[in-house]
């Protein structure tokens, strides 16, 4: 799911500008880029924690706060990082189907326990790019109890064009403990850097600071990063382009006669009959998509908006295939 028109040019520059400088260990506390981030989100920057990706803050976050037989519960059809993590540290993932592709955030409040130590909500939702809206989220909220971390996986939340849209980040202040995760490697595209954020109570950094490796953010993805954050011209074409290219596959899928899951994020998720023939006929033709039978849409492929060309070209071949079928 990366970004079809690349890096942010502003990285590339910064990044261009500061090669002779490699030979320098980076900024173990990520001290400028958390400044940048801080300003823009308008929270305290020692709020904020930096990662070798988002995956990495959620990796802290279970070796931090779940211990052996502690229990997470999370959505069956997300991102399967989650239940891998927590299952590597001897943690029980409690894991709830989703209800037309989407978090059932009333089943997930009542799978909540005495043993529960974190809830994971992705929201847009991958691979089905699907959300929950503000009226779920404040129900579901009221019902966690306050000891409970909340991690609200928002990695294409810049993609959501929906008002009822909830921004974790404005739930801070509700006197539950929530974690925010967001990236780079998306909307930015630094996927190859591998950075990502989280934001959540100080104390709730401090704790995770303790177990997190000195130097896990590389100089180049901070150099990156922060000029990125500045680079609004890249952000807007890139949007831009997400929104024609979404109202394209939309307006295709529905001339084709097959389902899609209604996705705000810069991928759809497809029903065209059995997911991973048509995934491996795509892929004779030079077209790369991503089979779910591992999540359980065994019928189902999921594709990322690229550019224009990119995206007529999976079209056409994916027609051909369909008609032919």
């Amino acid at each position: 799911n990366e970004n079809p028109l690349g890096p942010a040019p502003k990285a590339l520059a910064a990044i261009r500008a500061k090669l002779g400088q490699l030979h320098l260990y980076p900024d173990g506390d990520c001290f400028y880029l958390k400044q940048g981030v801080a300003k823009k989100l308008g929270v305290a920057p020692d709020e904020i924690i930096f990662g070798n990706g988002s995956n990495e803050i959620i990796e802290l976050a279970a070796r931090t706060f779940m211990r052996v037989g502690d229990e997470a519960v999370m959505a069956r059809q997300a991102f399967i990082v989650y239940k891998l993590i927590v299952q590597a540290i001897g943690g029980v993932a409690r894991e709830i189907p989703l209800r037309e592709f989407t978090h059932d955030l009333e089943a997930i409040a009542n799978a909540v326990s005495p043993k529960t130590r974190m809830v994971f909500l992705a929201n847009p939702n991958n691979p089905t790019g699907t959300i929950y809206r503000r009226a779920a989220w404040e129900r579901l909220l009221e019902r966690l109890p306050e000891d409970v971390l909340i991690i609200a996986d928002e990695a294409y939340f810049e993609y959501v064009r929906d008002p009822e849209y909830p921004d974790s980040l404005r739930y801070h202040d509700r006197g539950k403990t929530i974690l925010t995760l967001r990236t780079f490697s998306k909307l930015y595209g630094l996927a190859a850097l591998r950075i990502g954020y989280g934001v959540a109570p100080k104390e709730v950094v401090a704790l995770m600071q303790r177990v997190r490796q000195p130097f896990n953010v590389n100089a180049v993805a901070q150099w990156a990063a922060l000029a990125a954050l500045d680079d609004e011209a890249h952000v807007r074409r890139s949007l831009e382009a997400n929104r024609q290219g979404m109202e394209f596959f939309n307006a295709e899928f529905d001339k084709l006669g097959l389902a899609y899951a209604p996705s705000q994020g810069n991928f759809v998720l497809v029903r065209v009959g059995n997911g991973n023939e048509v995934f491996q006929r795509l892929l004779t033709q030079g077209v790369i998509v991503r089979p779910v039978g591992a999540y359980e849409f065994p019928e189902y492929i999921r594709v990322t908006v690229g550019t224009m060309d990119e995206n007529r070209r999976f079209i056409e071949a994916l027609g051909r295939i369909i008609r032919t079928a």
